[in-house]
């Protein structure tokens, strides 16, 4: 499973850090990114959750 987020689109408000913080982080410009290029076993239900509870929808989620 692969993550990625649209930046242009997030808005900073933290829910996927939050959910995912093994996938998903916050970066300076408060905007966030993904972590790192596989999603970790495991925490394929986390990402998924962050993709469903992103209020931009910004998250989209290849398995």
């Amino acid at each position: 499973m692969k993550a990625r987020i649209d930046e242009m689109a997030c808005t900073g408000c933290g829910v996927c850090s939050e959910t995912a913080p093994d996938v998903f982080e916050l970066g300076d410009d408060n905007i966030a990114k993904v972590k790192v290029e596989t999603v970790p076993e495991g925490s394929e239900d986390a990402v998924r959750e962050a993709a469903g509870n992103c209020p931009v929808t910004c998250i989209e989620v290849e398995e």
